[in-house]
């Protein structure tokens, strides 16, 4: 008798456990775009890493890590660690190499085993709308109440720890799964509530000004053209085009502002200088830590090389496109796999948008796939591999996979490890 109920403690212990790690991961991804909130960030992703890990040995859950991008993570992962043995900072290629990558794989490990049914699915939705909702509301107050800046100047500029640009990717990315989440079967408050996160998200976008943010929503928008309905694109499109005709952004279009542009951007002054860097690093790069670029004379040294009308006024730190600090950092072997990365991903994406057994798959794989091209498009501008953007691409990688497991694992199967349906420590709600 005692022997049973201890036995029944620990499956309810077990079962508390895989109740909560949904909440906390969930909990992560919500304050992910904060400033001041590293703290309940890290708090609520070790412990629901320590939760996952005590399911793991215990064997009390029926985890899955194959996925189409296992084997090209792994790869890239042993690649990087390679790089170690020749980084020139190696404590901190050392410490990027968990910080900005296997922390970024656990989240994506988590996110597609804990929310791997289509109503967790839609759960971690309403979690990035949500809080980039909130996130634009501060910045509304912080920007116009407090400190009364005027409408030209960038949206978000003074706010800390976020730079404009990454504002304007959050929010094209909430922006694209609000667009697909209004149903006519929603309920008329939910539809509402969508609206109001989009016509948001599209002041926010156009308010910061970023160039490259209406470029990533017009690819975005042609990859989710042909399935979405017309009417919500074109909503879209309305919003976006209202918001440009009596906001600032509409000046950086004019023909003389684009000219200006091409000739005071200093982006292709800063690829050329790391271009000189990986001719002299050409196969494991300088090593995956990003402060290894920090060191100013090194980059001024490279930037002596490139011709002297392309040179860089001062040393740019970071090389603001994705491909770019990737090759840097893990050389031409290392890009090479992360284009296989993304290569493994949008190969998926296509089968399911093509293939997928149900519309919600379908619909879903091209809203995922949509917003990818959104924020490859801004990576190719500004530095997303670490920090809330990174987060974003990495739940991106994860979203897919998900769908890629509902089209290959009905919901029912049995798993390997999985608990009875009537068990504790069931997966699905």
């Amino acid at each position: 008798m005692e022997e049973a109920r201890n036995s029944t403690a620990t499956e309810r212990f077990y079962a508390f456990l895989n109740q909560c790690i949904p909440w906390l991961i969930g909990i992560f991804l919500f304050f992910n775009p904060f400033p001041h909130t590293t703290a309940v960030k890290e708090i609520s992703f070790y412990l629901s890493l320590l939760f996952f890990l005590v399911l793991l040995f215990a064997r009390k859950r029926g985890f899955s890590f194959r996925t189409p991008l296992s084997i090209p993570f792994a790869l890239f992962v042993i690649w990087s660690c390679i790089g170690l043995f020749f980084a020139l900072n190696k404590p901190n290629s050392f410490h990027d190499i968990y910080a900005h990558l296997l922390k970024y794989l656990f989240v994506f490990y988590i996110v597609v085993n804990f929310f791997s049914s289509e109503k967790r699915f839609q759960a971690i939705l309403w979690v990035f709308i949500i809080s980039t909702g909130i996130l634009i509301f501060i910045l509304l107050i912080h920007e116009y109440a407090i400190l009364h800046r005027p409408l030209r100047e960038l949206f978000g500029l003074y706010f800390p720890e976020i730079a404009p640009n990454i504002i304007a990717l959050l929010t094209l990315f909430s922006m694209l799964l609000s667009i697909s989440l209004i149903r006519d079967v929603n309920p008329t408050y939910r539809n509402i509530v969508l609206i109001a996160s989009v016509c948001l998200s599209a002041f926010a976008t156009a308010a910061t000004q970023a160039r490259s943010a209406i470029l990533a929503m017009i690819g975005a928008i042609a990859v989710i053209f042909p399935r979405r309905k017309k009417i919500l694109l074109w909503f879209c499109v309305i919003t976006v085009a209202l918001a440009a005709a009596f906001m600032p952004i509409k000046d950086r279009f004019t023909l003389d502002a684009m000219r200006q542009k091409m000739k005071d951007d200093h982006r292709l002054s800063i690829w050329l200088c790391y271009a000189e860097i990986i001719k002299d690093h050409p196969i494991v790069g300088v090593g995956f830590g990003m402060q290894t670029c920090y060191d100013e004379k090194m980059l001024m040294k490279y930037n002596q090389k490139v011709p002297e009308k392309y040179r860089m006024p001062h040393p740019y730190t970071a090389p603001h496109n994705l491909l770019v600090d990737t090759a840097t950092r893990t050389g031409l072997v290392g890009l090479a796999l992360f284009l296989y990365i993304l290569f493994s991903f949008v190969k998926m994406g296509w089968h399911l948008i093509r293939r997928g057994r149900n519309e919600f798959i379908r619909d879903w794989s091209l809203c995922i796939m949509g917003t990818f091209v959104a924020v490859f498009i801004q990576g190719m501008f500004e530095n997303t591999l670490s920090g809330p953007p990174a987060v974003i691409l990495y739940s991106i990688f994860a979203m897919m996979t998900i769908l890629w497991r509902m089209q290959h694992e009905p919901s029912g199967a049995p798993r390997t490890g999985a608990p009875a349906p009537d068990a504790p420590g069931k997966a699905n709600p």
